[in-house]
């Protein structure tokens, strides 16, 4: 099932359909009776029967319709009532629209009620009066008289007509009927015998087989009283207004003598009534049996007006009030429908409104209020969409900056930290996204550089509308450790320009790789052509001393000779010397590219350092000297990729580094370390030593070709471990260590990939 809640405009437009439809249904009933009410009192003057035989069910039913009335008012009443004492919007205007509209067709309705009772009660009264019963009686009894005189007087034709018959046969009676018919001016002559035979007939009794014979108590009575006549069809409304009402005359036609064989016959001569008279007498005689009827039921006639305008009026007042109920709640309806709108809206609910589809004004309006809605749903909408568009944009530009190698910062007018990018805090490798508010020069470490940014950004300001400069660009080292974290000196290239509102972006990016790498690349190549120009007089310089010591040798006196001797052997040394040197410069210029394959770096450890724990071992690797060298490595190392000759040459640079570097301290001790890093899936290769440590200015330079401490070293060891790293893609780090705030030695850390 559908749980969600209905809104309440949507719930009004439900309840107000399903009441006018009631509503329609009830006054369509009440229409129909009403109708049915007036059709029957519109019939009762004329048929006053229909009128009794159903004012019973009538009466019924509409005590029945006026009280289901009466408690849909009073449903609808206590209804207004409730709505009023919660104060719901639109009552009071439904109150006072139901009681107008009630007014209105309650008072006319008693107004015309009156009139109506006092008009009936005297119109009834003045039906029945002596001069009309007089008149009617007088009416009733002329149309008779006349009629009983027409018959008497065919009676008396008649009996005269049969005196002509006397001494006719029946064979010739016929000839005899048609004359007689003349002189009676009668439509039917027919001779009867005495046991009710046709004898003859003239007229249209001719064309019947069986014409209508007199009954048995009418040829008795011809033959007591020798005539006899009847009015026939006066009884009978419908056959007289037909024409049918005549006046039937019986003679009795005696024999001219006296026997035993001869019996009588009779005469009977129908003659038809004038339609005006028959039409007179009937409608004298109707209009007396209604009227007689109506006095003897008139007071019962003033109860069933009476009560039939009774139920009238109560039809009429109780359709008066639901009606003006109906209509008020009509024109209050569209605005507790645009009320219930106006909340739903001001709470946040946009959805479609309902509204009404009536021609009106208010119609309208609802139409217009639910079309403005839908135009803020949809401008809503749109809202949002660009909402989300914009949020899109700002995630994927957030997601950009995230994944730039540059930094990226936003800074004030004062220089204050607005946001940062990870790059930033990356390439600073200080937590810039903790620091911001601040100023970029007061965070520690980055006190010179935040101030020639400032710089930078001050002189563009000035600048930039007089020459037209839409940024500025400069280069700046500095030194980015921090208390615990590696020596490294950086060279970064900064950028700057305004942006809206008055911020400053700042994007920087580290190039101390690629001035390393320059610096390598330049070094390499001075080291190759001196290496080649060197070399070549080097040999040439060591056999001219020789050769000069051959030929002199034995031609000179001791003392020169012994000076001959040293200064040739002066030379020779000073020449190996100089062949070791470009020897160097010769292997750091054509150090070949790494083949990376997957090794045991705590194996290839172990295996170099077979060679430092011998004393006065003739290895052409061995160390001149044996400081104690310290293994801790993590059994847990993975295989890394790398070229096992490199890494032997980058061992034992470092090893013989340390050891130079504590050669005279007072604790002289070496670790190489190997850890697993299982998270980052890194292998990492330590060596520390307990010297002196390195000085600032050449920390920052540790990895360039020719920086060294060392009174007699090249300065080319650390370079090349910095060369081997780059071939292996291996991370180097190098810082002094500091415990209790003083320097207790260096510390070289190689991080290398694994294998696979």
């Amino acid at each position: 099932m559908n749980s969600e809640p209905v809104a309440p405009s949507a719930a009004l437009l439900e309840n107000s359909r399903a009441l006018r439809w009631a509503v329609g249904i009830g006054a369509t009933v009440m229409v129909g009776i009403g109708i049915v009410l007036l059709f029957l009192l519109t019939l009762a003057t004329n048929n006053r029967e229909l009128y009794e035989r159903n004012y019973g069910r009538l009466f019924v039913i509409n005590v029945v319709v006026a009280g289901l009335l009466l408690l849909v008012i009073a449903w609808v009443a206590l209804r207004l009532i409730s709505r009023l004492r919660r104060g719901k919007f639109g009552s009071r205007l439904l109150v006072k629209l139901a009681a107008i509209f009630a007014l209105v067709g309650v008072l006319p309705g008693l107004l015309i009620y009156t009139v109506s009772y006092q008009f009936v009660s005297r119109s009834i009264e003045s039906w029945f009066d002596v001069k009309v019963e007089g008149a009617l009686d007088a009416g009733l009894n002329l149309g008779r008289t006349t009629l009983d005189i027409l018959a008497a007087d065919l009676a008396n034709k008649t009996r005269l007509a049969g005196n002509q018959l006397a001494e006719i046969p029946d064979a010739s009676a016929a000839l005899v009927l048609e004359r007689v018919r003349d002189q009676l001016s009668a439509n039917d002559v027919i001779l009867w015998s005495s046991s009710g035979q046709v004898i003859a007939s003239a007229g249209q009794s001719r064309f019947l087989l069986n014409p209508e014979r007199p009954s048995t108590q009418q040829l008795r009575n011809v033959r007591a009283q020798r005539s006899l006549s009847v009015i026939e069809g006066l009884d009978e409304p419908g056959l007289a207004a037909a024409g049918n009402a005549r006046v039937k005359a019986l003679a009795l036609v005696s024999p001219p003598r006296l026997g035993l064989l001869t019996e009588p016959r009779v005469l009977q001569a129908t003659q038809g009534l004038p339609a005006t008279l028959v039409a007179n007498a009937i409608a004298v005689q109707e209009a007396n049996r209604e009227y007689q009827e109506r006095a003897l039921a008139r007071e019962g006639l003033r109860r069933m007006y009476i009560g039939t305008l009774t139920l009238s009026l109560f039809l009429a007042v109780f359709g008066a009030v639901l009606l003006a109920v109906v209509l008020g709640n009509q024109l209050a309806r569209p605005l507790l429908l645009l009320a219930a709108g106006v909340r739903e809206v001001a709470a946040g609910d946009l959805s479609p409104k309902p509204v009404l589809q009536g021609k009106d004004e208010l119609g309208g309006l609802t139409r217009s209020f639910a079309q403005m809605t839908q135009q803020l749903a949809d401008a809503r909408a749109a809202v949002e969409k660009s909402m989300g568009q914009v949020s899109a944009a700002r995630t994927n530009l957030q997601t950009i900056l995230d994944n730039l190698t540059a930094g990226v910062v936003v800074l004030d007018e004062q220089g204050h930290i607005l946001s940062s990018n990870p790059g930033a805090t990356r390439i600073l490798r200080v937590p810039l996204a903790a620091r911001e508010g601040m100023l970029l020069d007061s965070v520690p470490g980055l006190e010179s550089f935040g101030a020639a940014v400032q710089v930078q950004f001050n002189d563009y300001m000035t600048e930039r509308l007089q020459h037209g400069l839409d940024h500025w660009q400069q280069s700046f080292e500095l030194n980015a450790a921090q208390p615990g974290s590696p020596q490294h000196a950086l060279t970064l290239v900064a950028r700057g320009a305004e942006m809206p509102g008055n911020a400053r972006l700042l994007v920087f990016d580290d190039i101390s790789e690629i001035v390393s790498a320059q610096r390598a690349q330049a070094w390499g190549e001075v080291a190759r052509r001196l290496a080649h120009e060197i070399k070549n007089p080097l040999t040439p310089i060591q056999l001219s001393a020789e050769r000069l010591e051959m030929k002199l040798a034995g031609k000179l006196e001791d003392g020169e000779q012994a000076l001959l001797t040293k200064s040739v052997r002066t030379i020779v040394d000073q020449v190996d010397a100089m062949k070791r040197l470009v020897n160097e410069f010769r292997d750091y210029a054509r150090l070949p590219a790494a083949e990376l394959k997957p090794v045991d770096l705590n194996a290839l450890v172990a295996d170099v350092l077979h060679l430092y724990a011998r004393e006065g071992t003739e290895h052409p690797d061995a160390p001149p000297h044996t400081v104690p060298v310290r293994m801790e490595l993590d059994p847990h190392c993975p295989k890394i990729m790398g070229d096992s000759h490199q890494l032997r040459q980058v061992v034992h640079n470092l090893l013989q580094n340390a050891q130079d570097a504590t050669e005279g301290a007072a604790q002289r001790d070496v670790v190489i370390k190997t850890q697993w890093n299982e998270t980052g899936r890194r292998v990492r290769l330590q060596v520390q030593d307990t010297g002196s440590g390195f000085p600032e200015h050449i920390l920052k330079r540790a990895f360039e070709p020719y920086v060294t401490t060392k009174a007699k070293g090249t300065g080319l060891g650390l370079a090349v471990v910095k060369k081997v790293a780059d071939e292996h893609g291996a991370r180097v780090d190098l810082k002094n260590r500091i415990e209790g705030g003083a320097v207790q030695g260096a510390q070289v850390s190689l991080s290398f990939a694994v294998a696979g």
